[in-house]
């Protein structure tokens, strides 16, 4: 069984006991969420979309909450003597799926 969800204005693809990263949540380590933004569900018999999936629900549990490695920023512009270096660490929070309800 897995469902497609919607947090952080992406979506994922998640079966129960997948642990994924999504974007920052405001949730502690060891708390739990659920996603109601529920797109599709396929319970090994049949896909259901939309209408179907109104009431469906994925509960999981946080694991962590952390910053992504360093990504480097460099602007440069020949001749000019102009550069700059920024970088930037994207927060995350890690979840583990734990239940996927209709």
């Amino acid at each position: 069984m897995y469902a497609i969800i919607v947090t952080g204005g992406k979506q994922y693809k998640v079966s129960e006991g997948d642990v994924i990263n999504v974007e920052k949540l405001e949730a502690a380590a060891d708390e739990k969420v659920t996603f109601d933004q529920v797109l599709a569900v396929n319970d090994d018999k049949e896909l259901k979309v939309a209408g179907d999936v109104a009431s469906a629900k994925v509960e999981a549990t946080v694991v962590k909450q952390a910053r992504a490695k360093k990504v480097i920023v460099y602007k440069f512009k020949p001749k000019t003597g102009y550069h700059k270096k920024n970088g930037h660490r994207q927060a995350y929070t890690q979840v583990k799926i734990e239940k996927i309800s209709l």
